[in-house]
């Protein structure tokens, strides 16, 4: 694919780096995988209730918007970062565009009968200390999305710039941009895509016009490679409802109100939020 002609730097929103929106400043709280503390979601809530618009917003990454919220010249008002802050949601400043790790959200929750072939939660932490621990990665795009798929196939289709797909309990296939890479032992896939990302930087270079995705690369990250025979069917979205591992909750319209967050964080001291604009409620915190 072509590299698209670029006339200005990534804008993806954070926390230190907010999107001026009509109705104030609109901040995005990355989770990896979607999993978030339910104290933390409830902190989160506070923050919307007390300087935003009231909602927390789940978004198609299975991250957390905020919006309304004070602010100006491209930067959130103190009180309302210092609130932020507190939530523990922002680990890594240095870090925190890049952080957008899709998972599997029912893996290791629901067993072989739900269909994940590998517990993908750990790898996925994993991936989120070596990126963060690289200064290097710091400066890639906000957009720039890591996919782990743990077998199921619920996420093999999803677009992504580096990822997998377990192909069953020790071995995965690198997905590279829009194409499959070389088969990696699960215990240093993280690694792997790590380098992987590294590699993409420095082939990427600098300036508003470099690339924003790996498939825009003039060349190949790396030659690509047959999808192995083993890789995962497509998978309709996780159903809202009880499910193997839980109970997937559909969030109306994504938004999140006071009194929907207290049900939920109710419910479980860990929730996962889906890319599908729903709550997925663990069994085994139950």
């Amino acid at each position: 694919m072509p590299t698209p002609s670029r006339v200005r730097a990534d804008r993806c929103p954070g926390a230190l780096r907010p999107w001026p929106a009509d109705d104030g400043m609109l901040v995005r709280l990355r989770l990896i995988g979607g999993r978030v503390a339910s104290s933390q979601l409830r902190a989160v809530a506070e923050v919307a209730e007390t300087y935003g618009d009231g909602h927390v917003h789940l978004t198609s990454r299975a991250n957390l918007q905020v919006r309304g919220l004070p602010g100006r010249d491209g930067a959130l008002a103190p009180e309302a970062l210092t609130a932020l802050a507190a939530t523990g949601l922002i680990p890594a400043p240095s870090h925190e565009l890049v952080r957008n790790v899709l998972v599997s959200p029912q893996s290791g929750l629901d067993g072989a009968s739900g269909g994940g072939r590998a517990d993908l939660r750990p790898i996925a932490a994993e991936l989120d200390r070596l990126l963060c621990a690289e200064p290097v990665l710091a400066a890639l795009p906000g957009r720039f999305l890591f996919v782990l798929d743990d077998g199921r196939g619920d996420l093999v289709a999803r677009p992504c710039d580096l990822g997998l797909a377990v192909l069953d309990a020790e071995t995965a296939q690198l997905r590279i941009g829009d194409g499959w890479g070389p088969l990696t032992p699960l215990d240093t896939a993280a690694d792997t895509i790590v380098a992987l990302a590294i590699m993409f930087g420095w082939r990427r270079g600098e300036g508003p016009e470099a690339p924003w995705h790996v498939g825009e690369l003039s060349e190949p990250l790396l030659p690509p490679t047959p999808a192995d025979p083993r890789l995962p069917t497509e998978r309709d979205p996780l159903p809202y409802g009880h499910v193997p591992g839980g109970r997937h909750v559909e969030i109306p319209g994504g938004l999140l109100d006071r009194s929907l967050v207290d049900e939920l964080t109710a419910a479980a001291p860990t929730l996962i939020v889906t890319p599908w604009r729903g709550v997925l409620i663990p069994q085994e915190n139950r």
